[in-house]
């Protein structure tokens, strides 16, 4: 199990948030999560860019910052659902505001992007 070197600073809202988003999938999870796709095979087919293995960590890490909970049915199959706590429900309007922001700088977003992974590629 990865141990971390360095403990992460705890006194800085930004800082704070971003240790508990920190991962490439988790807008996205609360995001879709909140839209009513609860169940993991549901997720896995919105992010399929995503393995499997990602998605379910990123989903315990969630859960263990208290923004989603989950439900185990006792079936055969297991049936997982997940859902938004309400301290998850709050992190919706900032999410929805960092995507219009996202939408409408798209075009720039895009340009800077390209040019950075081209000078990458130079090197």
């Amino acid at each position: 199990m990865y141990e971390r070197k360095i403990s992460p600073n705890l006194h800085c809202g930004l800082d704070l948030v971003a240790e508990v988003l920190y991962g490439k999938w988790k807008l996205r999870l609360l995001w879709f999560i909140n839209e009513g796709y609860k169940r993991p095979s549901e997720l896995q087919r919105k992010i399929p860019d995503a393995s499997r293995r990602v998605l379910n960590i990123q989903l315990n890490e969630l859960e263990a910052h208290e923004l989603i909970s989950k439900v185990v049915y006792p079936q055969a199959p297991p049936k997982v659902e997940y859902s938004l706590t309400a301290f998850g429900e709050s992190l919706i309007p900032v999410i929805a505001a960092l995507g219009n922001w996202g939408d409408g700088n798209a075009g720039r977003l895009r340009e800077v992007i390209s040019k950075r992974m081209a000078r990458n590629q130079e090197q």
